[in-house]
């Protein structure tokens, strides 16, 4: 509906400073020339938009106008509220109980109900997780760098210092998103590697772009090795398999057995560890390599025993 087309719009650029009408065109799935009859229509509204033109044209709403309605109704808070829910049980950051708080003040019911309930209490991995998050977020919301222990995939231990940018939780665990002043780049380190972290008293290295726009472009570019692996599986193990290794059935045969496909990162462990713990429910069928690395970690595990 029109209408909602229209709130859709002041609200997308009530986010943000500028937008060009090709962007509103594709958002709202309508042609350049609607965009335009809707930017006109909400002018006439009272709500001021300023169009510019050039290379960096596009529409933005008045710096001096806010909005003074409540945009939100019921549902959209019942929603806002079982995100906030969701990020308490992840993190305990009493912030967050007050900002739940207020949220249901503002809305007109006081019993604000979803159908869906979000429990992210393994994101806790560790007893000093909670710490370790709380004093990173500190440090990135004073600017200050920090100094940490790592020691990464390969077991190698190495002093840093960065520019904390963004707590992020992706692949089963959190991750830190920051500039390493050493190595003059962005980088991901797991929280769970990071040991003894200090904020140090010094403003961080330069001022950089909005985070979302920086870790969007860093996973853009994925430098790691692939390989492609051809196991075959038992059939008792294959919603393990299918669930924990994520690939493609390449074959069905009649006793309920499959063959699976991965598309993997060479040097990552958790596929690797996955099929070694389905022992002998599944065969690597190729590459070579990988079934030398398997017959390789067998032995170790044989000796010790």
């Amino acid at each position: 509906m029109k209408i909602e087309r229209l709130l859709g719009i002041v609200i997308f650029l009530l986010n943000r400073e500028k937008v060009s009408a090709r962007t509103l065109a594709k958002k709202f799935e309508v042609s350049h020339r609607t965009i335009q009859r809707d930017i006109e229509t909400i002018n006439i509204s009272g709500i001021p938009i300023v169009s510019s033109y050039g290379k960096d044209g596009g529409y933005s709403i008045m710096n001096s106008f806010k909005m003074e309605r409540q945009l939100a109704n019921e549902s959209d808070y019942a929603h806002i509220l079982t995100a906030l829910k969701g990020l308490s049980t992840a993190y305990g950051n009493p912030k967050i109980e007050k900002t739940i708080e207020k949220i249901v003040s503002v809305s007109s019911s006081q019993s604000l109900t979803n159908n869906i309930s979000l429990d992210f209490g393994v994101l806790r991995e560790g007893e000093d997780t909670d710490n370790r998050i709380q004093l990173i977020e500190n440090a990135i919301s004073r600017k200050k760098i920090i100094s940490f222990e790592y020691t990464n995939a390969e077991n190698w231990t190495s002093q840093l210092e960065v520019d904390p940018i963004l707590l992020t939780y992706k692949w089963y665990a959190w991750y830190l998103f920051a500039y390493c002043t050493n190595k003059q780049d962005y980088r991901l380190y797991k929280l769970v590697r990071m040991n003894n972290i200090q904020v140090i008293d010094k403003h961080i290295s330069k001022e950089h772009e909005r985070a979302d726009l920086l870790m969007a472009r860093y996973e853009a570019i994925d430098t790691r090795t692939y390989i492609t692996c051809i196991i075959r599986c038992k059939a008792e193990v294959k919603m393990f398999a299918m669930e924990y290794l994520n690939g493609s059935i390449e074959k069905d045969y009649a006793n309920g057995d499959f063959i699976l496909k991965l598309y993997v990162p060479e040097n990552e462990h958790l596929w690797f560890g996955t099929i070694l713990s389905l022992g002998n429910k599944v065969v690597v069928l190729e590459p070579e390599e990988l079934k030398q690395r398997i017959l390789k970690k067998a032995r170790e595990i044989i000796k010790l025993y």
